[in-house]
């Protein structure tokens, strides 16, 4: 299998940048709140590896290129703004 070495603080930063709490973006990518809150902490040092499939998972609810999460694209002004909801049943918020 293969991992990638994801960003901590990149991950932490897009994810307030998308105005999503741990909660919801856990549930998104089928992890638990407790696995995104280690993700994001300096306890996980400066990179963290992950499985490929988690990582996408985790840029798809995000709504960016895997490689953003990586540090291999760089991050971009739109990376960066919230995204719109489609929801159109109301769930979302």
């Amino acid at each position: 299998m293969t991992t990638l070495t994801i960003d901590p603080q990149r991950l932490k930063t897009l994810r307030k940048a998308r105005k999503m709490g741990r909660p919801k973006l856990a549930k998104l990518v089928g992890m638990t709140e407790r696995q995104i809150t280690k993700l994001e902490t300096a306890a996980a040092g400066p990179a963290t590896a992950m499985a490929e499939p988690a990582a996408d998972r985790l840029a798809a609810a995000l709504h960016i290129p895997t490689l953003v999460l990586t540090g291999e694209l760089a991050l971009i002004e739109e990376d960066l703004q919230q995204v719109q909801s489609t929801c159109t049943s109301g769930c979302c918020g």
